[in-house]
C-alpha cells in the first residue's frame, strides 16, 4: 500500500554549521532581505546595522531621502564601521581607528593625509553599497555582488503566488501604516523550523486556542496560505482579530470587500510573513544567526489616525504575540530532536501539510 506521508529534510539540515555556512552563501548573501522598517531611518543620516548572512549591514538615508545601505566595514582596514544597533549622524560615518570619514552615499570624503594621497580614488575606495528597495514600507536588500534577482519575481511574486494578484496586498496600504508595537524575539531554532510552523496549521487546534477560537477553520488543520486567495474567515460571533474576539480598531478602508473579516498570510522566502487583517497588518521577520538561533523581529502596523488616538492595542497586539510564543516555544522544543538519531532520515509530513514538501524541494534546490 502506498503511503500518502512525505518524507521531511533529515535532521541534520536544522542542526550542521557547515549547512548553516552553505546556507549563508546561497540564500542569505544571494536573495532579498527585509531589514528595516523605513520610519526607523526616516531622517537622513539615520542608521540601523543589521545581520544579514555573515555580514554586518549598514542602513541609513542619503540627503534627498533615498534609502542606502553598505557593508559596514571601513575600506581601510577593515574596522567595523558603526557599533551600534542604531542611531544618527550628521553628514558622515567616520571610522573609530583612523577616521577614515564616509559620506551618506558612501563614497571617502576625508581621511587624515589623505590630500597627501592622491591616488587613493574616492569612489573606489568608498563603502561597498548593497542593492536596496523599498517596498511596503520597508527597506529590502540583497548582498548578491553582481545583478540581484529580480524582486518583483523573488519578493512580489511570492504574494501574486500566494493572493493571486499583487492588488490583494497593495490594498491594505501597507507603506502608509504606522508601528504601533514591535516585539523581538530570541528563538532558540533554526530558521526553517519557524518557517515550516508559519506554512502550517495542522498544529493549531494544539497550541493556539486563542487563533482558533478566531478563526474556527483553522482546527480543521489546513492553513489558510494552502490555497491560493484564500482567507480564513472570522467565526460568526468574532467582532474583530484580538485575543478574546472582542472589536478591534478602525478597519483599513482601501480593502476590498472580500478582505473583510477574513485572515490573508504570505510567506516570502527566505525571512518575511505578511499577516492581513481588516484593522491591521503583522509583519515579521527573520534574521538566522547560527543552525540554532533565529531573531525575530514582529511589527503591528496600523493606520495613522489610530496610532494618534492613543486608542489601547493591547488585546490586538496579545492575540499575534501569544500565536508567537506558543509557535516559538513547538519550534525549541523540536531544535533538540532535530539532532537524534531517531531523525537522521527525518520525519514525515501529513497531507495537510504538503506544501511543507514544496519548501524542502525548494531549500534542496537552493543548497544543490
Amino acid at each position: 500500500m502506498t503511503s500518502s506521508l512525505l518524507p521531511t529534510l533529515p535532521g541534520h539540515y536544522y542542526t550542521d554549521p557547515a549547512l548553516f555556512a552553505i546556507e549563508q552563501d546561497r540564500v542569505f548573501a544571494t536573495m532579498w532581505f527585509s531589514v528595516v522598517r523605513g520610519s526607523d531611518i526616516a531622517a537622513p543620516g539615520a542608521f540601523r546595522t543589521v545581520t544579514v548572512g555573515r555580514e554586518s549591514v549598514l542602513v541609513t538615508r542619503n540627503r534627498s531621502g533615498e534609502a542606502r545601505a553598505f557593508l559596514n566595514v571601513c575600506r581601510h582596514r577593515g574596522a567595523q564601521l558603526c557599533a551600534a544597533d542604531e542611531g544618527s549622524v550628521k553628514r558622515t560615518f567616520k571610522c573609530m581607528y583612523h577616521a577614515w570619514a564616509y559620506d551618506l552615499d558612501g563614497t571617502l570624503v576625508a581621511a587624515p593625509n589623505l590630500v597627501k594621497m592622491p591616488d587613493i580614488d574616492r569612489v573606489e575606495y568608498g563603502l561597498r553599497r548593497v542593492h536596496v528597495r523599498e517596498w511596503l514600507g520597508y527597506v529590502w536588500v540583497c548582498l548578491a555582488p553582481g545583478e540581484p534577482p529580480s524582486f518583483e519575481d523573488e519578493v512580489q511574486g511570492a504574494c501574486v503566488e500566494r493572493l493571486g494578484d499583487l492588488e490583494s496586498v497593495e490594498r491594505y496600504g501597507i507603506a502608509d501604516l504606522e508601528v504601533g508595537r514591535r516585539i523581538r524575539y530570541d528563538v532558540a531554532a533554526n530558521w526553517k523550523l519557524i518557517i515550516e510552523n508559519f506554512m502550517e496549521c495542522y498544529h493549531c487546534s494544539t497550541i493556539h486556542p486563542e487563533l482558533v477560537h478566531v478563526l474556527p477553520e483553522f482546527a480543521g488543520g489546513y492553513a489558510a496560505q494552502s490555497y491560493v486567495g484564500h482567507g480564513a474567515e472570522f467565526g460568526p460571533d468574532i467582532q474583530g482579530f484580538t485575543v478574546d474576539g472582542s472589536p478591534g480598531v478602525a478597519t483599513i478602508d482601501s480593502i476590498a470587500p472580500d478582505q473583510d473579516r477574513r485572515y490573508f498570510a504570505v510567506t516570502i522566502k527566505p525571512q518575511v510573513f505578511i499577516n492581513l487583517v481588516p484593522d491591521h497588518v503583522i509583519i515579521h521577520r527573520m534574521f538566522p544567526l547560527a543552525a540554532d538561533r533565529t531573531i525575530v523581529e514582529c511589527d503591528w502596523l496600523y493606520l495613522p489616525s489610530v496610532i494618534a488616538s492613543g486608542v489601547d492595542l493591547s488585546r490586538s497586539v496579545e492575540l499575534f504575540d501569544r500565536v508567537n510564543r506558543q509557535d516559538f516555544e513547538a519550534c525549541e522544543a523540536c531544535q533538540p530532536g532535530m539532532a537524534s538519531q531517531a531523525y537522521a532520515s527525518g520525519g514525515v509530513l501529513v497531507p495537510s501539510e504538503h506544501h511543507i514538501s514544496a519548501f524542502h524541494d525548494w531549500v534542496r534546490t537552493r543548497l544543490a
